[in-house]
Formats: C-alpha cells, sequence, structure tokens
C-alpha cells in the first residue's frame, strides 16, 4: 500500500510539474479582413517553422485559386534538398466569414481522410501587407508558422518586421527556417507526395 501511495504522489508531482511548464497562450489575433480573390495566386515561402511533412524542402511555394462553390484549391510545391519536386493539392473553406482571415486547409492524403481537421481552422492569416505583398500565416497552437512574399526574395527589413510581428504573438521564431530560393525551374524534377 506504501508503494503504491508514493507512486501515486510520484504521479501527481509529476502532472503539476508538466502543467507548471505549460505557458497559457493568448488567443491568436488574425488580419482584420482578407479579400480572398486578391489573396488568390502564388505564394512564395520566405520561412516556416519546422514540420514533418516539409522535412526535405528547401525551395517552396503556394498557389491559391478562388473555386466557384467559395472554397480555395491549394496546390503546394517544393523542391527537396535532393532536386526532387514534391507536390500536394488541397481545399481550403473559410471557417471565420467576418474576417475570411481563418481557414481550414485540408490536404487530399490518407491522414487528412483519417483525422480530418480542426474546426477553428489550422490556416490563420495574422499579418497581410495592404498591398497583399506578404502574408504570415500560422496555426492558434503557434507550432506552425509560414512567412511569405508574392516574390521568391524578401527585402531583409521586411522580412525582421514580419519576424518581430510572429515573435509578439508567441511564435517560437528562432526556430525558423528560411527558404532558399533556387534559379532552377519549377517543373524541373520527378514528382512525389508532399503532404503526408
Amino acid at each position: 500500500m506504501h508503494r503504491f501511495t508514493l507512486f501515486v504522489f510520484a504521479g501527481l508531482v509529476l502532472a503539476l510539474w508538466a502543467c507548471a511548464g505549460m505557458e497559457s497562450k493568448k488567443p491568436l489575433p488574425t488580419a482584420a479582413a482578407v479579400d480572398l480573390n486578391r489573396y488568390s495566386g502564388t505564394w512564395y515561402e520566405i520561412a516556416r517553422l519546422p514540420m514533418w511533412f516539409q522535412r526535405h524542402c528547401v525551395d517552396s511555394k503556394a498557389i491559391y485559386t478562388s473555386r466557384p462553390d467559395g472554397a480555395i484549391s491549394v496546390h503546394n510545391e517544393c523542391v527537396t534538398e535532393s532536386g526532387g519536386l514534391d507536390q500536394a493539392d488541397g481545399v481550403a473553406t473559410v471557417v471565420d466569414p467576418k474576417t475570411n482571415a481563418r481557414l481550414t486547409v485540408v490536404f487530399d492524403n490518407f491522414f487528412a481522410r483519417l483525422f480530418g481537421s480542426s474546426r477553428d481552422g489550422n490556416y490563420w492569416i495574422i499579418d497581410l501587407d495592404p498591398d497583399y505583398r506578404t502574408s504570415v500565416v500560422g496555426t492558434p497552437d503557434r507550432r506552425h508558422l509560414w512567412i511569405l512574399s508574392r516574390t521568391p526574395r524578401l527585402d531583409e527589413s521586411d522580412y525582421e518586421r514580419l519576424v518581430a510581428r510572429a515573435q509578439e504573438l508567441g511564435f517560437p521564431v528562432s526556430n525558423l527556417i528560411r527558404s532558399t530560393h533556387t534559379s532552377t525551374p519549377w517543373d524541373h524534377s520527378p514528382v512525389r507526395g508532399l503532404a503526408g
């Protein structure tokens, strides 16, 4: 009985220690309003937080296309470390029609079909240049973050401003991975699945 009590006590101490290490996150604000027709088009990844499904990507871009049903077609491409081309297709739907800044993106793969997506959305536009030249996209849990630009290269002062904004919002910006955009054409390599 003494061992059981000690075991339960140790479990409680461990649980309290784990909870003490968790920081409460403030709600993640988004852009005030997003015109999805203006947002459509090609966006180049300038930097991102590490994530499993992009672990081999060195040069990424996304192409968004408005659909008649109000959803957005998503086509992601990335050049890998080995020079291959990974691609993934999905559909984004608006979660917050008041701003159009919170969307859920579901890619056509086994895991997305098995687990579905968050009803709160997993693609939040948290910063958007008034001219739609740059965008910062993240998830409310601060685990995923992308700094995007309409061009493959971004002025360093603009980049630093966007990183500072993401840091203000609680993202671990010290872990950002910068994309190395190549001069090679995007359609030069064999295709593999990206999201999955």
